[in-house]
């Protein structure tokens, strides 16, 4: 049996939310694995959605750059040991600089970029240099380049903090390019605060589905043991996750349910065509809720809540007489990935230069 630390104890805690006790029992049932106690508080309603990055201890910068014609863009993320560092003029000029020579030169990997040179130099004595004059061990942890084709652009957002960075493709036909890059450029925006994982519901595995459906089930249950004790509404439990498990003959059955009901409530059926569409597309928004957590395209937009990102690229399209599709999407949250093994973060990002 693995020692139960109160440290071990506070950090669940801290990810989850979930009261101290809870927090021991859990990490004793799952014999002190930190990520199995997660899970399991949260099957029980008893921690909210914690992510491994809550725990994250990363600083540095994403950095994005956007070719002037939105035929490509790069996205980066270069680590320092401190936030201090993250905010230095030297810093932020040298993590804008190799994203732009990762893009110019087509660099595939951080492998790659570490064989060839900038400015001449050999790219490791050129960061060895970087390094000495900041005072600080520095890493190129990751990027990623998009290339647009023949009939799609890019673009991308950086969050005001250059924490947060997303890009995103899209194939247009018919429509303005610089407009449709202003309509990518707000998505981003939303995608940077609203964190989905997934360009598209039809992302998620049955297994992801299948586990993140009981913390979400555990989760309304637990709110309306509140809500009962409060004697206010209760949320209904939904009986679907996620589109992918919403088939034809679930929706036929759901159909056949409506119009049983209609008829109970002696509506006449000529009027049925107009209300039971309309049902539906209800328990299709109670039924994917997952989707809207994780999935870019099913999530209600920021700016126009009434409608989901899918149908709102789909509204402005049709305003710009063409069509959008949404093709790719990459986000990087500084960070991510990065386990919080102990306080000495500086000890960890040496450990990536070794």
């Amino acid at each position: 049996m693995a020692e139960i630390t109160s440290n071990l104890i506070r950090e669940l805690r801290e990810m989850t939310g979930a009261g101290m006790m809870d927090c021991k029992n859990a990490l004793t049932q799952t014999d002190g694995d930190i990520d199995a106690a997660v899970d399991f508080l949260r099957e029980k309603g008893l921690g909210k959605a914690a992510k491994k990055a809550d725990r994250l201890a990363s600083e540095g910068l994403i950095s994005v750059e956007v070719a002037a014609d939105y035929s490509k863009a790069t996205i980066s993320e270069i680590n320092s040991e401190t936030d201090f560092v993250a905010k230095n003029d030297k810093f932020v000029n040298m993590t804008k600089k190799i994203t732009k020579h990762i893009q110019d030169n087509d660099i595939p990997s951080v492998e790659e970029l570490q064989k060839g040179s900038i400015d001449g130099v050999n790219f490791s004595d050129f960061l060895n240099s970087q390094i000495a004059s900041i005072g600080e061990n520095l890493v190129v942890r990751r990027f990623v380049t998009i290339k647009a084709t023949a009939d799609s652009i890019v673009n991308g957002y950086i969050h005001s903090n250059a924490r947060v960075g997303v890009l995103l493709e899209a194939k247009i036909s018919g429509v303005d390019t610089q407009k449709a890059a202003d309509l990518l450029k707000n998505i981003a925006m939303h995608a940077a605060a609203m964190k989905p994982v997934f360009l598209s519901y039809k992302e998620l595995t049955p297994d992801f589905v299948e586990k993140e459906f009981v913390a979400l089930k555990a989760n309304i249950e637990k709110e309306n043991e509140e809500s009962r004790r409060l004697k206010k509404l209760e949320k209904k439990i939904p009986l679907y996750g996620s589109k992918v498990e919403i088939t034809d003959a679930v929706l036929e059955g759901i159909k056949k349910e409506l119009e049983a009901e209609l008829k109970a409530q002696g509506k006449p059926e000529k009027i049925w065509d107009r209300i039971i569409p309309g049902q539906i597309e209800r328990f299709i928004a109670d039924n994917t809720q997952l989707d809207q957590q994780y999935a870019l395209l099913s999530q209600f937009y920021v700016m126009d809540d009434s409608k989901t990102i899918e149908q709102a690229i789909k509204a402005r399209a049709e305003e710009l007489g063409g069509t959008i599709e949404l093709t790719k999407y990459v986000r990087f949250e500084l960070g991510e990935g990065l386990e919080k093994k102990s306080d000495d973060f500086a000890a960890e990002v040496a450990a990536q230069l070794n």
